[in-house]
């Protein structure tokens, strides 16, 4: 207790002996830990909207006229074994007729003499990501009675490669951010360290171990990562709760579209910032001990 006890007190004497430093620090913190919060959010919400995106990939088998219900229901039996298939739903041509109507009824402003769409089967991949080789596929396979297969093939392609590009970026970006952080904290810290130099000099050559040199920095590193993070957190609820209403409208999206959990991204921002200010603390002090 008595080890514990010492710790802290010289953590906290030198938090409050070296204000602008512990300022500084935890200023850095804040702002590395709300731009990665920040960029959570926003890179999570994209990265749920392109999931959003691919589940309306789709592919459509069209029968021609003619086909028996004997031959669609074979189609569609066989389709639904493939395991990349979630959901097989037959599309009559009355409900296509009456689906394009709904939603295009320019198309209808004529009237037609028959309705010239055919029957369909729309069959739903588990992972948007198996689309177009499920579509080749099946028409390669030659049906009896499939007159057309169509997956948007270019549609597909792009909206694919626009997620693939997203969730690279993000990656990219959070790396980026993470290690920015680690470096700002790490010079921030070390002009304190450098400030006592001496002070850990003397200690080293009257026999204190490498530990008890470090704990109070890295306790001192923690507090500041500490602070920093919780006035992110404290910021980010604040953009929360006055500007996120303005822009959710703006933005669209389906009820499945969403962010990280706001409580899982506060827990990771402070997770974060205690682990950069111990790890900065640590690192940037590994020279001083050397004596």
């Amino acid at each position: 207790m008595s080890r514990v006890r010492l710790l802290f007190s010289e953590a906290w004497s030198s938090i409050t002996a070296n204000l602008s430093t512990t300022f500084a620090a935890m200023m850095t913190v804040l702002i590395g830990m709300f731009l990665l919060g920040l960029f959570i959010a926003l890179g999570t919400w994209v990265l749920s909207w392109s999931d959003h995106v691919k589940k309306g990939l789709v592919v459509k088998v069209y029968f021609a006229d003619g086909t028996t219900d004997r031959q669609k229901a074979f189609v569609g039996n066989t389709i639904k074994k493939d395991q990349r298939v979630k959901r097989v739903t037959f599309v009559s041509k009355g409900a296509a007729a009456k689906y394009m109507r709904a939603h295009y009824p320019d198309l209808f402003a004529t009237a037609l003499p028959s309705n010239p769409l055919p029957d369909s089967w729309v069959v739903a991949p588990l992972k948007g990501e198996d689309t177009p080789n499920l579509g080749r596929e099946i028409q390669k396979a030659h049906y009896p009675g499939v007159n057309d297969v169509r997956w948007g093939s270019k549609t597909a392609t792009r909206v694919l490669t626009v997620a693939k590009v997203i969730w690279i970026a993000f990656l990219i970006a959070v790396v980026l951010l993470v290690t920015a952080s680690t470096l700002l904290i790490a010079n921030t810290i070390r002009l304190s360290i450098f400030a006592r130099r001496r002070e850990i000099e003397v200690m080293k050559l009257v026999g204190a171990t490498n530990w008890f040199v470090r704990g109070p920095f890295m306790l001192e590193g923690l507090l500041c990562g500490f602070g920093g993070a919780v006035l992110a957190v404290v910021l980010l609820v604040l953009g929360k709760e006055i500007a996120l209403p303005s822009i959710l409208p703006h933005i669209g999206g389906g009820s499945d579209v969403h962010a990280l959990p706001f409580a899982l991204n506060a827990v990771s921002l402070i997770g974060a910032g205690l682990l950069l200010g111990a790890a900065g603390s640590g690192l940037t002090l590994r020279r001083f001990l050397q004596v």
